[in-house]
């Protein structure tokens, strides 16, 4: 992994623009069958009948099939874990549904989705193996609101996820038929861009931020009953460590100030190891201490953002 992106100088190319030439737009959507449905007018009149309710004053669904079954939970990790690594292998753009991957990721990016879509067909397969038992269990918890009608034969081809790249540039063909509207869409698109370097710096400081301080929780016992350092977890430094790499490789260098506090915090933590930490109460506290001023640093950037917060769209899970 490269540890920036290959651009010349902050000063003689602004950061939208660097961002423009080195990113490619990706789509990721899914295709989810839906376990819950809406009851019918008449059931909800007879639940309604209950409560001494009016039936258009309540809101009512039934589960179709159990969420807590290892079989569908094997499904719904993977699409998590889709998620997260498509998240963590680029950045928010303004639109959504569409985030940004450095080109010269595409073919690696495209490759590792192919390969977690293969086990998501491969969970799909194994929960339609236990569709019947899932059904049975269902009949017997829904009793009457059972429908046979709410499930399919099989549950092949209605979990899926498909991803693409979409053009996210003015179409050239436009600039013939009409200048002035290829202008404003150059406009409109270059605007994009500069929304989108706002929303990386802000992704980038809260992860930060968030990372920081649950080690500095750690390290001080900050909510511990009985005032002691709290017992934590590898990943609360490996979880660091990782944030690094994936700043160098997607940072465009577009906040000084941002690049100065990923520097200061990866120097306070390299080379310390999980298990000093535990053991080694003097390391524990200098460390705590550097990572103070980081924090405090941080949650000045955090306060300072709503001066120049951007206001995103909407969109499934896979969105910006």
């Amino acid at each position: 992994m490269s540890t920036a992106l290959e651009e010349p100088p902050a000063a003689t190319t602004p950061p939208a623009e660097r961002l423009r030439r080195f990113a490619a737009a990706m789509r990721l959507s899914f295709t989810w069958f839906g376990v819950r449905k809406t009851l019918t007018p008449q059931q909800k009149e007879q639940a309604a009948e209950s409560f001494g309710a009016e039936g258009n004053f309540l809101s009512a669904g039934k589960k179709l099939i159990d969420t807590k079954h290892p079989a569908f939970k094997a499904v719904t990790s993977v699409r998590n874990r889709i998620v997260s690594y498509w998240r963590g292998v680029s950045l928010p753009f303004p639109e959504p549904g569409i985030r940004l991957i450095r080109q010269d990721d595409v073919a690696v990016v495209d490759q590792r989705l192919g390969e977690m879509k293969s086990e998501l067909i491969d969970a799909v397969i194994e929960l339609d193996r236990e569709l019947a038992d899932l059904k049975l269990a269902a009949r017997q918890q829904l009793g009457q609101l059972y429908n046979e009608a709410d499930y399919p034969g099989s549950l092949h081809g209605l979990f899926d996820v498909v991803w693409d790249f979409p053009s996210i540039e003015p179409p050239a063909y436009l600039q013939q038929l009409s200048p002035a509207l290829y202008e404003q869409e150059c406009q409109r698109m270059s605007a994009r861009f500069n929304e989108a370097v706002q929303l990386a710096e802000q992704a980038f400081t809260e992860e930060l931020a968030k990372l920081v301080s649950h080690l500095s929780e750690r390290l001080t016992g900050a909510g511990a009953e009985d005032g002691k350092p709290k017992i934590f977890r590898d990943t609360a430094i490996t979880n660091l460590t990782e944030f690094f790499e994936r700043f160098r490789h997607l940072n465009i260098r577009s906040n000084e100030q941002l690049d100065q506090l990923v520097n200061q915090a990866q120097g306070i933590v390299r080379g310390v190891q999980p298990q000093a930490l535990r053991e080694r109460e003097g390391l524990r506290q200098r460390v705590s201490k550097q990572l103070a001023g980081v924090q405090s640093a941080l949650d000045g950037l955090l306060v300072d953002r709503p001066r120049r917060r951007i206001i995103r769209g909407g969109g499934n899970e896979g969105g910006s």
